[in-house]
């Protein structure tokens, strides 16, 4: 297709159907596509092409709502522009998509569609001549030309005053000015209509408008419209000229008072009145100095992209996390210590190390409003009740509560976040908490921090040394951020089984609370305090249709549940529960309190109802005698065999035991099995300890082992209702160990009268309740002297000795 000067573009042209803008001839437009068609056109024909005619191609506005779109090819826009594909950019983030910044030619009109897949191919007629866009500007209307050259007139000079009231150091206002000077002004209501600020509806007008007389008609008045909103608000400002081109602003190439953004067309995009908004809420969210000069700078980078960049939405969504957190945002702490103290024996029974701790933080509180937030540890066994603990403490303190599962976290990215040059990064759990729960002082309970693990990805147990350290983490880093946020005032509860896999530095920086397990009394008032109401709620019952007395819940603690916590028994009383949801549901009516009850609807809970509900007993009665270690000697050549999947540290005890008792087995009048001084001499010892599919380790059994042996080398009998727990030396003395309330209560719950302790850990007898410790006979001990002669009936005879150490 030839114009009038011979310069043509092709009479087939593959049409690009865009929602997002107009192209106008003479106007550079940037635009995304992503549909099918238009990612076909791009591959198959932008990509492809070898020659100056291939990029060229038919930009067509596509009027349905993109929400809606289907696979059907629309209506097409009548009048459409030619352009040429500049610049071609891929991307698969968001999602697989390209970017074309597309230069307008030419009007051209669809005679008809020669194709619809893979892309729309369209025999097209030109409508403009192509050479006026690049003709001098004398070669164009001039005022002779009657009434056309009048609106060509009215519409450069004000074009000229616009230029006038605006700032020329703005890069597109040098532009439109050097265009002014140099292209024909039958272009210009093209360019000019591009450049301002208009609506899409606006520019379809002006592409509709294919006589030039009427061209310049369409767009007179949106240039009028601009030059009188400027002068509106120079006379409602009272600024001079010279003071509004410094406030006005560039937005994906038109030019437009900052203070004019919302008084436009509606139809315009509002991605200035969104840049604005975060602007002001950057100014508004009271964050650091350095945090805010990171995120203006962030900000002006931002405004100078367009949105299909994809480090727009990775800006963006940086932009907004950082108004979003909470960087002088707080809950005031509720300082009653009378209330706290009653809120804590509501939602806990027992526990008084932790309570006391909560209410000595509480008054140091009262007394000292600047009090960092303390870093606690609680270490004890599953199901006591740690976690639940942190939560009371957060509604006890009135401040916000945010759990952290740590089990199994094994990159230090999840504590400290990615960094932003990574694809998909993130902040990291920290500050995630942060933004979710809104204020800068929350409760943040660590759970499981001794199941961290380690990877090439990093050691998150190094990361938490600045969280946990309270003279570093005032300015704590997240890699996302990259700058420091304050975390003195958040309280840090950690939770863990043990400490053993707890790196020491990590360790170091926490204060350990251990919270041992729960006694028989202690859980029958935890399960008629909690459990039972809690389960009789969740399965919809009433007291009135279950009724557990308390010497059943005894039976069921002692004979279906052995744990330190309460989850099974929890789950033995919902297991009930279920069982009468079943009888109630068949249509069973638990009679009045006044009428006779049948056995069968019995709202009480019956010992003899228990196998059936519960089914076998899973523990038998306990029986210490069976626990006991074992032995046995047989002619042999002197060896020890230790038998019961023991550690090395407990085989190390029995070898220890062997030596010292050879060592004095003349003042014990220890003999082998003919009778000689050596008790080894000529014997083996076979020693056994039961569970054998139980692991054992550790050096608690010394004392234990050395009383075996003596047993068996005197031919003596240990007391029946005794049990012992210390490490030994070589020399016979005895050493503390741990787990001494734990040990005591189990040897209590097993029927032992006499223990015998460490004289070191006699301390440790506080924790004891005192129920239990006015059951029991309780004898320190300093070294293996007094160890046997407290375990034998009458004593050991033998004189008294003494350490050499």
């Amino acid at each position: 297709m030839t114009s009038g000067s011979g310069i043509q573009i092709p009479s087939r042209l593959p049409l690009l159907l865009t929602h997002e803008g107009v192209l106008l001839p003479g106007s550079t437009v940037r635009f995304s596509v992503d549909s099918p068609r238009n990612m076909h056109l791009v591959s198959h024909r932008l990509l492809k092409g070898t020659s100056l005619k291939s990029t060229i191609i038919g930009v067509i506005p596509n009027t349905r709502d993109p929400e809606h779109d289907t696979d059907d090819l629309p209506s097409l826009h009548k009048i459409g522009t030619a352009g040429i594909a500049v610049q071609v950019v891929g991307s698969n983030w968001p999602k697989p998509h390209y970017t074309l910044l597309i230069t307008g030619l030419c009007r051209f009109s669809v005679t008809s569609l020669l194709k619809e897949r893979p892309f729309v191919l369209a025999e097209v007629e030109q409508l403009d001549k192509l050479e006026q866009y690049t003709s001098p500007a004398g070669e164009g209307v001039t005022a002779e030309d009657g009434e056309l050259g009048e609106l060509s007139q009215k519409f450069h000079q004000a074009a000229i005053q616009l230029l006038g009231m605006l700032d020329m150091s703005v890069p597109v206002v040098a532009k439109l000015r050097r265009l002014l000077d140099s292209l024909p002004r039958e272009t210009l209501p093209d360019v000019v209509a591009s450049m301002i600020r208009t609506s899409n509806k606006e520019k379809l007008q002006v592409l509709d408008a294919v006589s030039l007389e009427e061209r310049f008609k369409k767009a007179l008045p949106m240039l009028t419209r601009q030059i009188e909103g400027l002068k509106l608000l120079q006379k409602t400002r009272k600024i001079s000229p010279d003071t509004e081109k410094r406030v006005l602003s560039v937005r994906k190439g038109r030019v437009f008072p900052v203070q004019q953004l919302n008084l436009d067309d509606e139809d315009e995009d509002d991605d200035g009145d969104d840049t604005t908004a975060l602007e002001r809420k950057v100014r508004g969210a009271n964050m650091t100095e350095a945090a805010l000069k990171v995120c203006l700078k962030e900000l002006r980078r931002l405004k100078k992209m367009p949105q299909s960049m994809p480090e727009y939405a990775l800006t963006r969504n940086y932009l907004d996390l950082m108004v979003e957190l909470p960087w002088n945002k707080s809950t005031k702490d509720c300082l009653d210590i009378r209330a706290a103290r009653t809120l804590l024996d509501n939602d806990h029974y027992a526990m008084d190390k932790l309570k006391r701790r909560v209410l000595e933080y509480l008054a140091v509180r009262q007394l000292k409003t600047s009090l960092k937030g303390p870093i606690l540890c609680f270490v004890g066994p599953p199901g006591v009740g740690k976690t639940s603990v942190g939560r009371s403490i957060a509604r006890t303190l009135g401040r916000e509560f945010h759990r952290i599962a740590l089990g199994g976290v094994c990159d230090q990215s999840d504590i400290r976040g990615h960094r932003r040059t990574y694809v998909g990064s993130m902040p990291g759990r920290i500050i995630n908490g942060l933004k979710t729960v809104g204020v800068n002082n929350p409760v943040f309970l660590l759970d499981e921090v001794d199941k961290l693990g380690k990877s090439l990805q990093g050691d998150p147990a190094a990361a938490l040394l600045e969280v946990l350290d309270p003279e570093q983490n005032h300015s704590f880093t997240d890699h996302y951020l990259n700058v420091a946020f304050d975390l003195s005032q958040v309280l840090f509860i950690a939770t863990a089984n043990a400490t053993a896999t707890i790196p020491p530095a990590l360790l170091d920086r926490m204060e350990v609370l251990q919270v041992p397990g729960y006694t028989q009394e202690e859980k029958v008032e935890i399960a008629h305090r909690h459990l039972i109401p809690n389960q009789l709620e969740q399965h919809g019952l009433t007291p009135q249709q279950l009724q557990i007395p308390q010497n059943t819940t005894t039976d069921i603690i002692g004979r279906y549940t052995r744990e330190a916590g309460v989850r099974s028994l929890e789950r033995k009383i919902g297991a009930i529960c279920r069982a009468v949801a079943v009888k109630v549901a068949e249509g069973h009516r638990v009679p009045r309190s006044d009428a006779s009850t049948p056995e069968t609807c019995s709202p009480h809970l019956t010992l003899s109802s228990l196998p059936v509900i519960l089914f076998k007993l899973t523990f038998l009665s306990p029986d210490h005698t069976n626990y006991k270690p074992s032995l046995d000697r047989m002619e042999g050549e002197g060896q020890l065999t230790l038998t019961g999947q023991l550690g090395d540290v407990m085989k190390e005890s029995a070898h220890l035991a062997i030596s010292w008792l050879r060592a004095n087995a003349k003042v014990y009048k220890l003999t082998n099995i003919v009778g000689g001084p050596d008790p080894l001499e000529g014997t083996d010892i076979h020693l056994h300890f039961p569970a054998g599919a139980v692991t054992k380790d550790g050096p608690s059994a010394g004392v234990t082992i050395v009383t075996c042996l003596a047993s068996l080398f005197s031919g003596r009998l240990v007391r029946s209702d005794v049990a012992m727990t210390g490490e030994i030396t070589l020399r016979g003395l005895v050493l503390p160990v741990g787990g001494i309330k734990d040990k005591v209560l189990a040897a209590h719950r097993a029927g032992v009268k006499r223990i015998i302790l460490p004289k070191r850990n006699e301390k440790d007898l506080e924790e004891i309740p005192a129920n239990v410790r006015a059951d029991l006979d309780f004898v320190t001990t300093k070294n293996l002297d007094e160890v046997l002669n407290a375990a034998f009936d009458g004593g050991f005879t033998h004189p008294q000795l003494t350490s050499k150490l």
